[in-house]
């Protein structure tokens, strides 16, 4: 995946915009599995910042304890975990879900996680995995593309269409196996069909040989605000196994955490 920061317009510095901190949340972001560590040369050409800038920014973090270097390459330290930990603990909610998806993958032998929107990607927020030997590394904070995962289309169902249809529009149809989908009408047709049956099934469209099936996790009025999964391997769990054995167990877990977060009882 290109780690590259997206060409963003810099709006004018103003009252309600301080263009110093946006750029320190760039030099942040500039930082990733790809790039885990970075020259100041390096850091400047992935923010569009001068050499100067990127310094100052990145002497300043130092100073706070989130950047670490050798005298020749930055590195974000442990401390900037500070700053993901203040969302997540912002939602006590997690801290209530987490042992509901333990029992969950007690049950059911497979990994489970929980994600939010974020544009056209999700984000994992919590995640609890198996004890079996799983391809993925993912954890808490890692990101995916919405389009081709399971949360991610339940999550993008819970958009009204014409939010859905402004999303998509001009979104790039990436492949990534022979199973992806690549065209935005079937694209939307998938989203549409998880809206309707309140669950979606995504097969080895993201990832060769992994599979997952999500459900919706709904607020008090109603509302998709992130969603959770089972996930696992093709060659051992088939969707045929995902939807018969597995989504009973899946729905009643979400349903159990959506009443956590006020949701009513159906």
């Amino acid at each position: 995946m290109n780690s590259q920061i997206p060409e963003t317009k810099d709006p004018k510095p103003s009252d309600s915009y301080v263009q110093s901190f946006a750029r320190g949340l760039e030099v942040i972001r500039s930082f990733s599995a790809a790039t885990p560590q970075q020259t100041l040369s390096e850091v400047a050409a992935q923010t569009g910042l001068t050499r100067a800038g990127a310094r100052r920014i990145l002497l300043t973090l130092q100073t706070l304890g989130y950047v670490e270097t050798d005298g020749k390459l930055f590195r974000l330290s442990p401390r900037i975990l500070d700053l993901g930990f203040a969302y997540l603990s912002s939602l006590p909610i997690w801290n209530l879900a987490e042992p509901v998806m333990e029992d969950l993958v007690e049950e059911v032998r497979e990994s489970s996680s929980a994600a939010v929107l974020d544009g056209l990607d999700i984000v994992y927020v919590l995640r609890v995995p198996t004890h079996k030997i799983m391809r993925t590394t993912l954890g808490v904070g890692s990101r995916l593309p919405a389009c081709w995962t399971s949360m991610g289309r339940m999550l993008l169902a819970g958009l009204p269409d014409d939010e859905l249809q402004a999303r998509l529009q001009g979104h790039p149809m990436q492949r990534f196996t022979e199973h992806t989908t690549t065209d935005v009408d079937a694209l939307i047709a998938h989203i549409r069909q998880a809206r309707q049956q309140g669950w979606c099934l995504v097969n080895q469209e993201l990832e060769e040989g992994l599979i997952s099936i999500a459900a919706p996790l709904t607020n008090r009025m109603g509302q998709t605000v992130a969603a959770l999964n089972i996930s696992g391997q093709a060659n051992r769990t088939s969707a045929a196994v995902m939807q018969e054995s597995l989504l009973p167990g899946l729905l009643r877990a979400a349903k159990t955490i959506s009443r956590m977060m006020g949701a009513p009882r159906a």
